[in-house]
């Protein structure tokens, strides 16, 4: 059993949030309870937690949704927000990035949330930068703020994480949001199962603890959840799949899929959405 009452008492002790592979089941839910008490509160009242810090959005991948509510989230804790874009700096003069950080962390920067197409950048910024580090994603690597929100949004609407079967549907190889959901919800007691065409699903996951599938039908009605991530065509090279017609065919949620799945079925996608093929 998950020992969710552990949770409720543990201080977080860590300095920077990279991965959730490095997080303890505990270390999950402490973040999931605090995220649960935030949520009640009223958003056009902010609080005082973050009172005189400055936040750092360092966004070398273009973003809208996590950049904008990074800084919403901050405002909200009574941070105050420095957004840094990559066009138009030093770093197109050719900025070596962990000097481009420094330099925003030398105008008082307490936290550093960092989204890079490299995988591993927000570890590097961790170790030689004194303020905190929140990985927004890296490359293919993980988005851990994606999978925690994912899951806070499974534990929300069916009360629990053990013992559901959640489906991962999609480009699981360039999925950063895949990765931190298979870590997050295994270490909760979760079965994931990832499902998608071969070219897009590495049969190597099963090393992490998931069912590797390739027939959605077949998988979905044992579902409880399905998180629909869609196809990365800027991360993928020609031919990971016949067309786009027939991706959809095998692997679009439709209303035909959706009479066959669990009445209570619960239907997540982080977005953005590719219409008509996801």
């Amino acid at each position: 059993m998950i020992a969710e009452a552990t949770a409720k008492t543990r201080a977080w002790t860590r300095p920077d949030l990279i991965a959730l592979e490095d997080l303890s089941a505990d270390e999950i839910l402490h973040v999931l309870d605090a995220a649960e008490r935030f949520a009640q509160r009223d958003p056009n009242h902010a609080g005082q937690e973050l009172k005189g810090r400055l936040v750092a959005n360092l966004f070398f991948e273009p973003s809208t949704r996590t950049r904008n509510s990074f800084g919403l989230a901050a405002r909200r804790l009574g941070a105050q927000t420095l957004d840094f874009a990559p066009g138009g700096s030093s770093t197109s003069k050719g900025e070596a990035f962990i000097d481009t950080a420094k330099t925003i962390e030398a105008m008082g920067v307490d936290v550093v949330v960092v989204r890079h197409s490299s995988p591993g950048a927000p570890l590097l910024l961790a170790k030689h930068l004194q303020a905190h580090v929140v990985n927004a994603g890296d490359g293919p690597h993980e988005h851990p703020t994606q999978g925690l929100l994912d899951i806070f949004t499974i534990r929300k609407h069916k009360r629990r994480v053990e013992g559901l079967t959640v489906g991962l549907i999609g480009d699981i190889l360039h999925s950063r949001v895949a990765r931190s959901n298979i870590h997050g919800l295994t270490k909760l007691g979760a079965h994931v199962i990832v499902c998608g065409p071969p070219t897009l699903v590495p049969g190597e996951l099963r090393r992490l603890g998931v069912e590797v599938a390739y027939d959605f039908d077949a998988v979905l009605p044992r579902c409880d959840v399905i998180n629909l991530l869609r196809i990365q065509f800027e991360r993928q090279r020609t031919g990971m799949f016949p067309s786009i017609r027939e991706y959809a065919r095998l692997f679009a949620m439709t209303g035909d899929r959706l009479n066959r799945a669990k009445d209570d079925l619960l239907i997540l996608a982080p977005g953005p959405i590719n219409r008509g093929v996801e």
